[in-house]
């Protein structure tokens, strides 16, 4: 993964919801030349930031065996603009486990308002039919969600701090 649009877990339980925060900043060169002038951060990069925090909450469903990929946007409705200076508070809920894929019910929050209600679904990609080249070099993964910070708050379905997979 190229680039983060999620800086920091808050909150995470194993097969149940994620929360995580995005800092909004002007010296990010996609809000300072998205719009000349009028800085804000492209509706396409908050779905970015909640598809990364989900798609992790689903990834570890499966101990980080899948190579989870975002399907589709089922629904992206904004409320507000998230412009410099402003602290996203996102949340996602796993809605639907199976398979071949996963859907998940998320919200972005400005200072306790609601700023955008997404609907995410998630594939899976085949081994047969994309091969079995993984998504990130080797251990790559891991140190992004160290940088998250996903150990220090994820617990496991039974509230005990979640084991570092040894698929990662």
């Amino acid at each position: 993964m190229r680039w983060l649009w999620l800086d920091r877990f808050t909150e995470f339980q194993s097969g149940s919801h994620a929360k995580g925060i995005k800092n909004v900043a002007l010296d990010e060169e996609a809000i300072d030349n998205y719009s000349p002038g009028h800085p804000f951060l492209p509706p396409t990069l908050i779905i970015e930031g909640i598809a990364q925090l989900s798609g992790i909450l689903v990834a570890e469903h499966f101990d980080f065996k899948k190579r989870v990929v975002l399907a589709k946007v089922n629904k992206a409705v904004y409320h507000q603009l998230a412009q410099p200076g402003d602290q996203l508070e996102y949340a996602a809920q796993l809605d639907f486990v199976q398979e071949q894929g996963a859907t998940c019910r998320c919200t972005s929050h400005i200072n306790g308002e609601l700023q955008a209600e997404i609907d995410l679904m998630f594939a899976f990609l085949d081994e047969k039919r994309f091969g079995d080249q993984s998504l990130f070099e080797d251990g790559d993964l891991l140190v992004m969600l160290r940088l998250m910070k996903l150990f220090h708050v994820a617990v496991d379905a039974d509230g005990q701090p979640l084991a570092i997979s040894s698929n990662l």
